[in-house]
């Protein structure tokens, strides 16, 4: 991205000294969001590490309405308990020696679930999506560099010919791309239904998994009920919110 703005937008390469410090500050969490994220795959297995990730939306109806200072939602809270049930099926049908890297990556859905909410108070006050994804990006960057030395000193190490095409993949189209494009909706949607788009990850990966991987024989059938309840929620939500908004706006009238 730094490349790409010198090039084509040098302007956006400039933020007000707090401004830039506030994007900065938020990339911290996302790379804290990063770290627990592939700790937790370490730990346990890629399926427990994504169905803690689908928790992200149960996390964001109430961070979301603490950081906004707005009152919580009940269609927000009751998806919140469908993910909260999941989640104690989901820990029944793993091996125990997975339930560290569950809670690791709960931790991460927690974090992943407050920079959305701050990056859209960014986005209002009008900082350019590319800017922010420059300057979080360097946040994200520094977090993981002071944290992985400590986590997983065996893996610092220079990438071999076969890791680069997939390390480019995941850092520009699945890091630059997508990220610049999410924090775009942000003007848009709100951080809880923004994240909720994130909750397919689940349904694909954990489908990857047990194709590539075969974690299907680790794990139980009621992994996998409780994975169903967490994604379930994504689609409860929208029908709570397009349910609610003819009754709003009779009573508006």
């Amino acid at each position: 991205m730094l490349a790409w703005l010198t090039l084509t937008c040098p302007a956006m390469l400039r933020l007000p000294p707090r401004r830039a410090l506030a994007v900065f500050n938020v990339g911290l969490l996302q790379g804290g969001h990063w770290v627990c994220f592939f700790l937790s795959v370490n730990l346990s297995s890629v399926s427990v590490a994504l169905a803690a990730f689908a928790t992200i939306s149960l996390f964001t109806s109430i961070t979301e309405p603490l950081i906004e200072r707005r009152a919580f939602r009940p269609g927000e809270l009751i998806c919140g308990v469908i993910v909260i049930s999941g989640i104690l099926l989901i820990t029944g049908g793993i091996d125990p020696n997975h339930k560290l890297g569950l809670l690791v990556g709960l931790t991460g859905a927690l974090l992943h679930s407050i920079f959305p909410v701050l990056n859209r108070g960014l986005v209002a006050r009008g900082t350019p999506p590319k800017s922010m994804l420059l300057y979080g990006m360097g946040g994200a960057c520094l977090m993981s560099a002071i944290t992985l030395p400590f986590l997983s000193p065996h893996h610092l190490q220079f990438p071999s010919g076969d890791d680069w095409i997939p390390l480019l993949t995941l850092s520009l189209l699945c890091t630059t791309v997508a990220h610049t494009w999410n924090i775009r909706l942000l003007r848009r949607l709100t951080a809880y239904t923004a994240n909720l788009t994130m909750n397919f990850e689940p349904v694909w990966g954990i489908l990857l998994g047990a194709l590539i991987f075969k974690e299907y024989a680790q794990l139980e059938a009621s992994f996998y009920l409780g994975a169903l309840l967490v994604i379930l929620a994504n689609f409860v939500d929208p029908w709570f919110k397009k349910t609610a908004t003819p009754c709003h706006s009779q009573n508006s009238a």
